[in-house]
């Protein structure tokens, strides 16, 4: 050996004193290897005799075996009929534990906007979070044992790429009856919420360079999958009949992301008009739109606006939905629909990208569909929600002593309050330290600097009896942090 004998054996007992919970023979394994690692046990070296090492330790031959069998294994040690040999390895270099290696990520990483904290439990006026509470929790357990118990291993596998059929077909069902989207099960894709359905586009229908746009202000996800997918995107104006695109005089785009039902953070309607027009301009310069869904479901006044993938034959649009929003976001699934064309020719594409998965979850949620229950949630949450928006807008009224101007009022599960020249974004964050997590308005436009400030408040997991000491404190950390400027 390079090292003397007493030096050699040292290393070892030190290592077997200080083990905690480990094996002796994972402690024997891990000391060698890093003595090799670190240069102490040079390459070609010979240990001394397994016998001898088990002996000198006071260990099981076994166990000096086992740990120098797993070292050969690996690749660290060389075994003959002579003993063990240490093997040449590359010069390995071991940072030190105080050093601070620079990483080098994608630099269009620095691209990607803020992201969101998802606090458990959640925080008060949360915007996108449902009220959890509600939720038939003992009903959908016995959904998921009779699935389990009627099915048992069949669901271990992985199952269909585009999901459950019988899910697929539910979905197909409860669109055509609430959304007003006649479509069938194969053109339906199930997928890990909204998000996945977003970057499924991106890699579906668009290039890397081409032009999207997405609504400004609008939902952080859009911007996130364009950066990702390398598209260069463009800012659309909201006004109070959704997005602006007839003002722009840009090149015509492969992708259009909008919430047409509820814009989100806004929540204005986009008109019919508007709708139609957006229709005919995609089709005209062979454009997809992407219509986010997200919380259309719960509108307090009339009944639900149909979808616009519904509104015209061969629509070009993909429509993404999530149960996120309407059951529990840990659920983790959402599903896009796409028009006959499309479907049968991405179909091999699907098969290849994508992975069956959550089969229990989504022939339960098929049986919560299928039976009725959603129905019956929906309705029971959009009483809830509308009673709420109503009880926050009597809480702003009442302690809200800034000017302020509420938008997003004719669904979904937030308000947003534009407050003119304030620092929101601090606000939001001191709001923080009170267990409040409002979002900060300008912080949803591409340009925060040139946005509109604000709050947008988040009333689905937050009850009625919070909201006006809630406003309180929101009101006076807004004087805290005025004059300025999020």
């Amino acid at each position: 050996m390079n090292i003397p004998d007493d030096a050699f054996y040292a290393l070892l007992t030190q290592a077997l004193q200080r083990r905690a919970e480990e094996t002796l023979q994972r402690t024997l394994y891990h000391a060698l290897r890093q003595a090799i690692l670190k240069g102490t046990l040079h390459p070609q070296c010979r240990l001394p005799g397994s016998r001898t090492i088990a002996q000198q330790l006071h260990l099981s031959r076994n166990t000096v075996n086992a740990a120098l069998e797993q070292l050969t294994t690996e690749g660290f040690l060389l075994r003959d009929r002579q003993g063990s040999q240490v093997a040449a390895l590359p010069q390995a270099t071991v940072s030190s534990p105080d050093s601070h290696p620079v990483i080098g990520l994608s630099p269009h990483l620095n691209l990607l906007p803020p992201g969101t904290r998802r606090d458990s439990p959640t925080l008060a006026f949360t915007p996108g979070m449902p009220a959890v509470n509600y939720f038939p929790l003992p009903l959908w357990r016995r959904l998921l044992d009779r699935v389990l118990r009627e099915e048992g291993s069949m669901l271990l596998g992985y199952g269909d790429s585009a999901g459950e059929p019988s899910l697929r077909v539910a979905i197909a069902r409860h669109l055509a009856l609430s959304r007003g989207i006649n479509c069938d099960a194969s053109q339906i894709v199930i997928t890990e919420g909204a998000r996945e359905g977003l970057n499924l586009c991106t890699q579906l229908l668009s290039e890397r360079g081409q032009l999207a746009w997405l609504e400004d202000p609008g939902y952080f996800g859009a911007r996130s999958a364009f950066i990702a997918a390398g598209l260069a995107f463009r800012g659309l104006p909201v006004d109070e009949e959704g997005m602006c695109f007839q003002t722009m005089d840009v090149s015509a785009p492969r992708l259009i992301f909008a919430s047409p039902s509820h814009q989100f953070p806004l929540g204005t309607l986009m008109s019919a008009t508007r709708r139609l027009a957006l229709l005919e301009f995609a089709r005209k310069a062979k454009a997809w739109i992407i219509e986010d869904d997200y919380d259309s479901e719960f509108r307090y006044s009339g009944v639900p606006i149909p979808a616009m993938l519904g509104m015209v034959p061969d629509a070009p649009v993909v429509y993404l939905g999530t149960f996120s929003k309407t059951l529990f976001p840990s659920l983790r699934i959402g599903f896009m629909v796409m028009p006959k064309a499309l479907a049968a020719s991405v179909q091999p594409a699907i098969e290849s990208l994508l992975r069956g998965g959550h089969r229990a979850e989504q022939r339960a949620l098929a049986l919560f569909i299928e039976e009725g229950h959603y129905a019956r949630h929906l309705a029971s949450m959009r009483r809830l929600y509308r009673k709420r928006q109503t009880q926050l807008r009597a809480a702003l009224k009442e302690e809200l002593t800034v000017p302020h101007q509420v938008s997003a009022g004719e669904g979904g599960m937030h308000l947003t309050v534009k407050i003119a020249e304030i620092d929101d974004g601090a606000v939001v964050d001191l709001a923080r330290q009170y267990q409040m997590a409002p979002a900060a308005l300008s912080r949803f436009y591409l340009d925060p600097a040139c946005g509109e400030t604000g709050l947008v408040l988040g009333y689905g997991n937050t009850s009625a009896s919070g909201f006006a000491s809630g406003i309180r404190v929101l009101n006076r950390l807004i004087a805290q942090t005025r004059p300025g400027r999020g």
